[in-house]
């Protein structure tokens, strides 16, 4: 088909760039300020000052967690790494990229009947980027799938 995307070169990586950088970026800041207010407070006692810059640290673990979302697709198959899961795919499993109107993120048919979440490529701040990269795992996913069929 002359629409289809052109396929980029494997291993590639898709991941939500800006929503990374924004989740990151404010996970530091929230460490740095409720350290800074832990630091400066005189009244506070030093279990009190640990258990803010604790508190800090969680806070920024649970963005960080959230940030490493990532789709890595590879000449031997995709790996989707969600909030707190990591899934290798071989190609052929791989059966749809769907990325509808509304959806928060890729889902992908798989060849077991389920449809599994891909966080790495959902179109929150970068709408247009995360229909791009999902043209471009659909069209990976034709090319590669087919090649491994009997």
């Amino acid at each position: 088909m002359s629409d289809q995307p052109d396929l980029p070169e494997l291993p590639v990586t898709f991941r939500p760039g800006r929503t990374r950088a924004v989740l990151l970026t404010a996970g530091a800041a929230i460490l740095v300020v409720i350290t800074a207010v832990a630091l400066l407070l005189e009244k506070l006692g030093p279990g009190e000052r640990l258990s803010f810059i604790l508190t800090g640290a969680l806070m920024f673990g649970v963005l960080a967690m959230l940030a490493r979302v990532k789709v890595v697709a590879e000449d031997s198959g995709v790996t989707v790494v969600n909030i707190a899961s990591r899934r290798r795919l071989e190609w052929a499993e791989i059966i749809q990229v769907n990325l509808r109107p509304g959806d928060p993120w890729v889902f992908l048919d798989l060849s077991d009947g389920t449809s599994l979440p891909a966080l790495g490529i959902q179109p929150g701040i970068a709408k247009q980027r995360a229909i791009a990269d999902a043209r471009a795992l659909r069209a990976l996913a034709e090319a590669r799938g087919t090649r491994d069929l009997p």
